[in-house]
């Protein structure tokens, strides 16, 4: 029973009760602008949240590992996408569905749990500082290209229109630059106030969630997913993540990287961001269609935090043996 509460996270209950409310009692006209109005809030503070936390010292201390960056790159924008390409082949999966497959797959990494997770197994955390860092700024760019270039092409999607561009600029990309910039006078703030940091992201991602998915019900999305379509998306999501996982410990040996870098690929590597991915998939998709395609993320998010929660201790685990063994 305590492994079990160790490996579900809390803020997946929420996102639960979240989803259970908007199916329940979704927003409708002037409480649907509303929502929208309050969520829309919600990411710009998260978006600055993030900029202000992003430390320069840490961004200088971690540099030095291109190699290792450019291999989570390459993981993240280039081998997931493949794969998310190859899901698009399973028929079985619902058009939304699987859609929202092929979105998680061009997500950048997390940032937070990325770190944490590496600090547990004992890796280079500055070098993962700077790993899920990048990836989720560059993220901000990148991942409205692959929408474009890959989700037009498969028809799973459709070319970004102005408006989104805009929103992605005002409601992403400008709050966390400025975030950034106003760290020399609330980085203070930002790093004795983490807890209440934490709840405001996710609370933020909790009415982002609850907005889309009250126009996704109101569009009769429960009435078009199955539970046996449920189950094989959740399978598709550990087959991916096991994928990942495999690749990415490899490929670290391949390179000759060492352990603690290996680390580091295994965890900025395998990851996608929920908190990028919903705000981004509400700017680029219609509004019936964004609750479909945040299931799949929504599942990979939690069975990447199990999966690496476990992974994590074992890689401690080993050290703590190794450790032993020398003082033998």
């Amino acid at each position: 029973m305590t492994r079990l509460r160790e490996l579900i996270d809390p803020f997946l209950l929420l996102l639960l009760g979240t989803v259970a409310l908007a199916s329940l009692l979704p927003a409708r006209g002037d409480g649907a602008r509303i929502a929208d109005a309050v969520a829309d809030a919600g990411i710009v503070l998260l978006f600055f949240l993030h900029g202000a936390k992003l430390s320069r010292a840490a961004i200088w201390d971690g540099a030095k590992a291109w190699r290792l960056h450019l291999a989570v790159l390459a993981t993240t924008f280039a081998v997931f996408p493949l794969l998310g390409l190859a899901s698009q082949q399973i028929g079985a999966v619902p058009d939304g569905m699987r859609a929202g497959l092929l979105f998680l797959t061009l997500l950048p990494s997390t940032v937070q749990s990325s770190i944490a997770f590496t600090a547990i197994a004992r890796g280079n955390v500055a070098a993962a500082v700077v790993s899920a860092s990048f990836s989720n700024l560059l993220g901000i760019v990148l991942t409205p290209l692959l929408v474009a270039l890959l989700m037009q092409r498969t028809g799973s999607g459709s070319l970004i229109s102005l408006a989104s561009v805009e929103g992605i600029v005002l409601q992403l990309l400008l709050p966390f630059l400025i975030g950034h910039l106003a760290r020399p006078w609330i980085g203070g703030f930002v790093a004795r106030h983490k807890a209440m940091i934490g709840r405001v992201d996710r609370g933020s991602i909790l009415l982002v969630v609850y907005a889309a998915f009250s126009a996704a019900v109101v569009e009769g999305l429960w009435q078009t997913v199955s539970a046996g379509e449920m189950a094989l998306l959740a399978g598709l999501c550990v087959a991916l993540l096991a994928v990942v996982l495999c690749f990415t410990w490899g490929l670290g040996r391949m390179m000759g990287l060492a352990r603690a870098e290996r680390i580091v690929l295994v965890f900025c590597g395998s990851k996608k961001s929920l908190a990028t991915g919903v705000p981004m998939a509400g700017l680029l998709f219609p509004a019936s269609s964004v609750g479909a395609i945040l299931l799949p993320v929504m599942l990979f998010h939690q069975i990447q935090l199990m999966a690496c929660a476990v992974l994590a201790r074992r890689y401690s685990a080993q050290v703590d043996k190794a450790d032993t063994e020398l003082d033998i």
